[in-house]
């Protein structure tokens, strides 16, 4: 219905992130509403996908966890390196005791 309003992209944005803040969907109300965009033609489809907003913020968020989860493997690999033990490194950087055994095993 939002799609079919013709709104400015900034009024879209506007409008839009106020759904996104307040009436945020469960889990299986994402499902339903991907469903229903796969039913959807493809002019309409591309105009949803055009507003991403809390999309974006669940990509920053992935990328943030991705991006420290990465940085500490990086702390692990020098301090293993360097002979450290794996329970100070575990300690340190509050990777599993597996991630720390894997990583020396690449070594």
């Amino acid at each position: 219905m939002l799609v079919k309003m013709e709104l400015d992209p900034a009024r879209q944005r506007l409008v839009y992130g106020f759904f996104e803040r307040y009436l945020t969907l469960d889990e299986e109300e994402e499902k339903q509403l991907m469903n229903e965009i796969n039913y959807m033609d493809e002019a309409e489809r591309i105009k949803i996908m055009e507003i991403p907003i809390s999309y974006e913020e669940k990509g920053i968020e992935k990328g943030k966890e991705i991006g420290e989860k990465s940085g500490k493997r990086k702390v692990a690999v020098e301090m293993l390196k360097e002979g450290l033990s794996s329970e100070l490194i575990v300690k340190v950087t509050k990777l599993k005791k597996e991630e720390i055994e894997e990583l020396k095993k690449k070594l």
